[in-house]
């Protein structure tokens, strides 16, 4: 489980608060209606409150049980207890009391959580703790001691440490009790006795050939898996580590370790091992990868095509930054990087070719440095450029403006904040409450402020007001017209939308109803709009809210305007780009890490043609570089590892113990740590995937994890709204003649040959004002994609509206996709070997189904489109 406790130690006391509770929790769960907007339809979800990692899957007693790891008291991370759901047929799940609760002191502090893990069957009763008739289940899991803990033999455990721990019930998980002699393993194994605080997240199994149990770990912060074994469920002996390998741009986390047949054949059998990251994944923040290899019962090796180095592929080195200056290999240099040279990788620096690298860190002044990097014109002559990159996760923002503000005038007459010297929020119109009453209006560069760069003119509402970002307060306007189609301003500061517990946002109240809301992405000021065509004549006022004392809990806001145009946000990318023809048709950002990582482009498209490569650096603020190395011009794609989803929302993936038929089926979070807290919905926040079955397929003489619904999903299908075959597709997009019904879940098979056409594909969730989510195939490319880039609601998180894409060859002449649309989500199943899964939110009034072709025509060999009924239908 991502928990971030490496960074949130020194403040656990602010973070981890709530009401006492014991660990035999009886009471039902809240009740929920289920149709909430956003409220998954297909997907697990709490009644209530913030969940994450799914624990503990395990089949018993004709019942598949799904623990998940749950805040009983909130709708953010904390608290962290075992919550816990049951389902017979993997489709509709009964949501029982939370299992493991989270433990309190008499003064409201905690003294244990329950971070992820895992379930068995004792079916020998190897443990002593059930009987033949009557198996207990044992929970194997993390504990996580925020005060340490004294142990019975005198050792202490420091504070925040992570232990592994057991519990049992006697009663098909209704109630669970805690083993006396917890924990089981206090400390990790030696050489990683430094890593008590990041020891976790164990996965347990019976390994038959030995009648033992298997256990896997993390060394979280080392890349490592850690494998024990144990005769009885209470005492382990450590046996061997597996990594660091493929993927190590954030921390491991949440493994699994599982046979498989390959190809169906059962004498050959192959194992698999997959570690969810945190940052780092193919899509941004966190994912999953996985390895193929042997398992002996003490070993797990990787089989060696399953292992990727960090070498660079086979090709011509066009850049290795080894040059004594940036002007002698020709590259134009602007900013803060005029006249700068290559530099040798700084401590935490990793992975980089060679003694230098570019690092936008080091050519300036930190993290406030910007400028630019563009390389010499060249011509493309290969099929892929391949390049390392890291740093910060900025990425390109396709609609940015040029800073360039439409024409527009006030809202009224203190929109701006410009008044008299001394004049205070309220002199100006404005009503303060909080810490914001008889506050002077701030001028950005006070002593005890933020300077708030890029504010218009004198005045701007900075509620950073004394020391840190204790205050707290709001700021409404007074009573305006809306005459205007849009309205444009200038916000920054903390990512804290108005949807979460504590905002920090601005938000539009029309008739004293909120219709639209804004907030900063820990960041300083840029332009944003609201399109508010549909409320003209309309009475309206803005509210500055400040309700966050963490980090980043203030806002900043200036120049309000009615305009007839939209204001375009300013770029503040840290990124790499492609240039052909001088427009920008590849981009590349890092993934908040200093690990360098390879990416490629395919650039297939672009032979013969003249490109430059450009490295920007717009940001100032954390994490406002970019790392650079290694350009090369090869036909082959250099990949970092084998990922199990190449969509941004699936994490701490893991599968259940214990079916009968032997089928390998798992699920995971639909989140991603990148914006997990902030994502607009309520009461709940976060949901589980679909359960899918995992096999083994020989793609390309390699073999791979594939994925696909378990069968019984297809039982939600309801008659099929529309289904054509053999249709000839003219270049354009085509609106499909169906009408789902407001947030109607869809389960969609396509099969379609490219024939002239460079892409292809279906617009899902289409509405008002352009909003679509778009799965797309990439003739040229060899690649499928989703693109939530104008999916809907976008503003928790500035890199959510993304276009993210797996490979796929074009191996048969057709390409086949599985598209299932949620009310919040996308997944994609590609011709049987890649996965997407990404989160949206859409107005529940976008329904609409759309086919498109690019650069030619195409042939729609077969469309089916079915709705899906809910598995909340029966509540």
């Amino acid at each position: 489980m991502s928990k971030h406790l490496p960074i949130l130690a020194s403040c656990l006391a602010t973070l981890l608060v709530g009401c006492s509770s014991g660990n035999d929790n009886t009471s039902e769960p809240a009740q929920s209606g289920y149709l909430e907007t956003y409220r998954p339809q297909l997907s697990y979800t709490a009644a209530k409150n913030w969940l994450n990692d799914p624990n503990g899957l395990v089949y018993h007693d004709g019942e598949y049980h799904l623990f998940y790891q749950y805040n009983p008291n909130g709708n953010t991370w904390g608290d962290m207890s075992w919550g816990h759901a049951v389902s017979t047929d993997l489709l509709h799940w009964n949501e029982l009391p939370v299992a493991l609760t989270a433990e309190k002191d008499a003064g409201g502090k905690l003294t244990q959580m329950f971070f992820s893990g895992s379930v068995v069957v004792d079916t020998n009763n190897t443990s002593g703790l059930g009987s033949a008739g009557n198996p207990a289940m044992v929970a194997i899991y993390t504990s996580v001691y925020p005060q340490g803990k004294a142990l019975a033999n005198g050792q202490v455990l420091a504070p925040n440490a992570q232990a592994q721990s057991i519990a049992y019930s006697l009663d098909r998980g209704r109630t669970w009790k805690q083993y006396a002699a917890n924990p089981v393993i206090p400390v990790p194994p030696a050489p990683f006795e430094s890593e008590g605080q990041n020891f976790r997240d164990p996965k347990v199994f019976w390994y038959a050939p030995e009648q033992k149990w298997v256990m896997v770990a993390v060394a979280s912060e080392r890349h490592q898996a850690l494998l024990f074994s144990s005769k009885n469920l209470r005492d382990w002996t450590y046996m061997s580590a597996f990594g660091p390998a493929n993927a190590v741009g954030g921390i491991w986390e949440c493994p699994d370790l599982f046979e498989l047949p390959v190809d169906g054949d059962a004498s050959k059998r192959k194992w698999v091992m997959n570690i969810n990251i945190n940052p780092g994944s193919v899509a941004g923040g966190s994912g999953a990868h996985y390895f193929v290899g042997k398992f002996d019962g003490k070993q797990f090796v990787a089989d060696a095509n399953s292992v990727i180095d960090k070498k660079p592929p086979a090709g011509t080195v066009y850049q290795d930054f080894e040059a004594a200056s940036f002007d002698a290999t020709g590259w134009a240099s602007t900013g803060d990087f005029a006249g700068k040279t290559p530099v040798a990788p700084a401590h935490g620096v990793a992975d980089n070719q060679g003694s230098e690298l570019l690092d936008t860190y080091r050519l300036g002044k930190d993290d406030a440095a910007t400028g630019t990097l563009t390389s010499p014109a060249f011509t493309v002559t290969s099929k892929y450029i391949n390049l390392m990159v890291g740093g910060g996760r900025h990425p390109r923002v396709p609609e940015a403006g040029d800073g360039t503000v439409p024409a527009g005038t006030l809202l009224f007459p203190g929109a701006g904040f410009e008044g008299p010297a001394n004049a205070t929020y309220a002199d100006l119109g404005w009503t303060p409450t909080g810490d914001v009453v008889g506050q002077k209006v701030a001028a950005g560069s006070d002593a005890d402020r933020q300077a708030a760069a890029g504010k218009l003119g004198a005045g701007v509402f900075n509620s950073l007001i004394g020391a840190g970002d204790v205050a707290k307060g709001s700021l409404t306007s007074p009573t305006f017209t809306i005459s205007r189609a849009y309205i444009n301003f200038l916000i920054g500061g903390g990512n804290h939308p108005y949807s979460s517990p504590n905002p920090t946002a601005v938000v539009l109240k029309v008739n004293g109803k909120v219709v639209r809301s804004a907030n900063g992405a820990d960041s300083e000021l840029n332009w944003t709009n609201w399109d508010v065509r549909e409320f003209a004549g309309q009475q309206a006022q803005i509210v500055i809210i400040d309700d966050n004392d963490g980090a980043w809990g203030h806002i900043v806001a200036d120049v309000f305007e009615a305009s007839d145009q939209p204001a375009k946000p300013v770029s503040h990318e840290t990124t790499v780009n492609l240039l052909v023809n001088g427009q920008v048709v590849k981009s590349e950002t890092g993934a908040n890490a200093e690990a360098l990582n390879w990416r490629n482009w395919n650039v297939d498209a672009y032979r013969g043609k003249s490109a430059q490569i450009q490295v920007v650096d717009k940001n100032t603020g954390g994490w406002g570089h970019i790392l650079v190395d290694h350009i090369v011009f090869s036909d082959t794609a250099k990949e970092e590892a084998n990922w199990l989803d190449y969509g941004a929302d699936f994490y701490a993936a893991v599968t259940w113990n214990g079916i009968p038929d032997g089928k390998r089926i798992g699920l995971g979070w639909m989140s991603n740590w990148d914006y997990a807290g902030n994502t607009p919905t309520t009461p709940w926040r976060s949901a589980q995937t679909f359960a899918r079955e995992f096999t083994l397929r020989t793609i390309g003489g390699q073999v791979r994890l594939v994925q696909q619904p378990v069968d019984n999903f297809s039982t939600l299908r309801d008659k099929a709204l529309y289904s054509v075959q053999d249709r000839s597709l003219a270049a354009g997009v085509q609106k499909l003649d169906i009408a789902p019904a407001p947030g109607q879940a869809l389960d969609i098979v396509a099969k379609i040959q490219p024939g002239s056409a460079t892409g292809f594909g279906l617009k899902v969730r289409t509405g008002a004002n352009g909003e679509e989510t778009v799965i797309g195939y990439d003739a040229v490319a060899g690649a499928v994609y989703i693109d939530r880039s104008k999916s809907g609601d976008a503003s928790f998180n500035a890199s959510f509206a993304a276009r993210h894409t797996a490979p796929l060859p074009l191996r048969t002449g057709t390409v086949e996709l599985r598209i299932v649309v949620d009310t919040s989500s996308v997944m994609v199943f590609a011709g049987n070997e890649v996965v997407l899964t990404d989160q949206i939110f859409p107005q529940p009034s976008s329904t609409g189904v759309a086919l498109f072709t690019v650069g030619g025509a195409a042939t729609l060999k077969e469309l089916t489109i079915w709705p899906l009924k809910s598995i909340w239908a029966k509540r």
